[in-house]
């Protein structure tokens, strides 16, 4: 089964070695780990995988092989609040009269409620509209209807109206594979239509036409010519949407990933969740504890530079609008200030959306972003990414 395995990943384009497998096939002979599927997964990522841009390729190889067995290690809601708490024990159906009747609560009216169910309640509770739980209408806890609460529980992969003001739940991301092969050539079409060539560094190019004239001019005898390199002189600062309701775009944002990846030679990219605040990331494993400050971003890179933001810009309009209003953390100042900071700074930028056009007018912080950037959003389709590709090249 483990050559089996071994061959799986190779088919999956890992670059797993004969060494590696080897090594992987002593640790367990030497009982490293225990029988479980979690251990062997842990143990086999870190013998086979030595870059960490490939642990969502390796991921996915993973499951598709031992297809229907639970991997362990996922990450847990890490607070005081008792498990059984977070089960969907009531699924109820609400009829359009009982979705009516439930408004949501302003921003900090909803805050000062939870601060007094955490004091108040003593107990689980399922399928009420006050305490929190699972089910019912409260605004607190998972698996029910509320236009606008706050998500406690329900692990990573939890599928719901995704229209949480905050979430209490550790959730985890991944960083974009920029190794994925495009299904089209054309978004690189497209991107090549925003290139500026120069040639500029040491001259380590062969200059055939400049060596033939030169070759000429010394009668016949080799006088080698060489000029700087030829690449892409247009310099590019792209942001990526990662998490949440991105999980449903991930594939074609890592097309869009490599793409970019091979067409700019300056290129600089950082992650963000929902909305810019005051910090980003470089990489998802580390993202809580290596943030980079915005500020130094904006401070770092030229005026010269195009920006370029990829996201579904679905999310809580407080996320936008309100401080304190990020989904993940206490942000001082509202995710609208941050924007505006980078417009300021930077003059080319476009926006990048893969939700379908046709749904952006049901979507109304989609609509405050849209209005945030004077209407420099487009879809992520092949016209869309030529229409932003013109507003960047202007």
């Amino acid at each position: 089964m483990l050559v089996d395995f071994f061959g799986h990943l190779k088919r999956a384009g890992l670059p797993v070695s004969l060494r590696e497998f080897l090594d992987l096939l002593g640790a367990l002979e030497a009982r490293v780990v225990s029988c479980s599927v979690g251990d062997f997964y842990g143990l086999s990522r870190a013998c086979l995988v030595k870059d960490e841009r490939l642990y969502d390729r390796y991921d996915r190889a993973f499951g598709s092989f031992f297809d229907g067995l639970e991997l362990a290690g996922a990450a847990l809601l890490e607070a005081d609040i008792p498990e059984a708490w977070l089960r969907d024990q009531l699924a109820r159906h609400f009829t359009d009269e009982e979705r009516a009747k439930l408004e949501a609560l302003g921003f900090d009216d909803l805050l000062q409620k939870f601060r007094e169910r955490l004091a108040e309640q003593e107990g689980a509770h399922h399928g009420g509209g006050k305490w929190i739980g699972t089910g019912g209408t409260s605004p607190f806890g998972h698996g029910g209807y509320n236009p606008a609460g706050i998500r406690i529980g329900g692990g990573p992969n939890y599928q719901g109206a995704r229209r949480a003001v905050k979430v209490w739940d550790r959730r985890e991301f991944r960083n974009l594979d920029d190794g994925v092969e495009l299904g089209t050539r054309n978004i690189k079409v497209a991107l090549r239509k925003l290139r500026r060539f120069a040639r500029e560094g040491a001259a380590t190019e062969l200059d055939l036409d400049g060596t033939i004239r030169s070759t000429a001019r010394q009668g016949g005898l080799l006088d080698l010519k060489l000029v700087p390199e030829r690449h892409n002189a247009v310099k590019l600062l792209a942001f990526f949407d990662i998490g949440g309701s991105m999980d449903d775009h991930v594939r074609v944002c890592q097309e869009l990933f490599s793409a970019v990846r091979t067409e700019f030679k300056h290129l600089e990219y950082y992650y963000f969740h929902n909305c810019l605040y005051e910090s980003v990331w470089r990489d998802n494993v580390r993202r809580h504890a290596e943030r980079v400050p915005t500020w130094e971003v904006l401070h770092t890179y030229g005026s010269d530079y195009r920006v370029i933001f990829v996201g579904d810009a679905t999310m809580s309009p407080y996320e936008i609008a309100h401080p304190g209003g990020s989904v993940e953390h206490w942000n001082e100042e509202a995710g609208a200030v941050w924007v505006q900071r980078l417009l300021q700074t930077f003059p080319r930028v476009a926006w990048l959306n893969p939700q379908p056009e046709s749904h952006w007018q049901g979507i109304y912080s989609l609509q405050m972003m849209h209005r945030l950037l004077d209407g420099r959003m487009y879809p992520l389709t092949l016209e869309g990414l030529g229409a932003a590709v013109r507003e960047l090249a202007r």
